[in-house]
């Protein structure tokens, strides 16, 4: 196996899993195109495809930004699911 340059392991190890907001700042700093895809996987330790990925999917959702299209409101969401809990309360009884 090759070695994988994280904590010693190798590319047959776990997958790491990124959180949204890494994802944003690694596909911002794409899209600023100040470094090279190459150079954002070295800084970030992400393999360029995974950015080329990320900058991709930045671009098509960001039309949504200015779109008007509504949000989701958390306090409806909220509501809507202590209605179904509380609906599938009553059919478990």
């Amino acid at each position: 196996m090759i070695p994988c340059r994280s904590k010693g392991g190798t590319q047959g190890g776990k997958r790491r899993r990124h959180g949204a907001a890494f994802m944003a700042q690694v596909a911002l700093e794409a899209l600023k195109m100040q470094s090279t895809v190459q150079e954002l996987a070295v800084r970030f330790e992400v393999p360029p495809q995974q950015i080329a990925q990320w900058k991709r999917k930045a671009l098509e959702d960001l039309e949504s930004v200015f779109a008007g299209k509504p949000q989701t409101d958390r306090k409806t969401v909220a509501e809507e699911q202590a209605r179904l809990f509380k609906e599938i309360g009553r059919l478990k009884a």
